[in-house]
């Protein structure tokens, strides 16, 4: 009889465990997190190119904020897809100050999935689409 009284007790803990972890992952914003771990030292944490490397940077952090006021109003997503991922020689940060992040994806998809087969473009993708995304959120209309 006891045994009955533990199911669904164990039964309903497990469900609250999995429906908190289910809303602890839908709050986790990729692109900002990202951009904050790959771009805010050069571009700032509010994207107007104020970093804590601008002092030491001989190329200007652009302001990622207005990208979409300087393509007439039209938010540029493979422009600025290319821009970051680097590996097509785009030549949008004139002698290539700014890192290779499609590079680096490439390297840390390795890094971390190293022991089973995975598509690293794919996960280069994903990497730069939420970064891309969340420059969007950024822009000031």
């Amino acid at each position: 009889m006891r045994q009955a009284k533990w199911g669904p007790r164990l039964a309903m803990a497990a469900m609250m465990v999995v429906a908190g972890a289910t809303m602890a992952a839908s709050t986790v914003d990729v692109g900002k997190r990202e951009y904050n771990s790959k771009c805010a030292s050069c571009h700032g944490l509010t994207g107007k190119g104020d970093g804590y490397y601008e002092p030491l940077l001989t190329v200007r952090a652009s302001d990622l904020t207005v990208i979409t006021k300087k393509n007439n109003g039209v938010f540029p997503v493979e422009k600025v897809i290319q821009a970051i991922d680097g590996r097509a020689g785009v030549k949008a940060h004139g002698s290539r100050e700014m890192p290779i992040w499609g590079r680096d994806y490439s390297l840390e998809a390795g890094e971390r999935y190293f022991d089973m087969p995975f598509d690293p473009e794919a996960y280069v993708r994903a990497k730069i689409l939420a970064l891309v995304d969340y420059l969007n959120r950024l822009q000031i209309y």
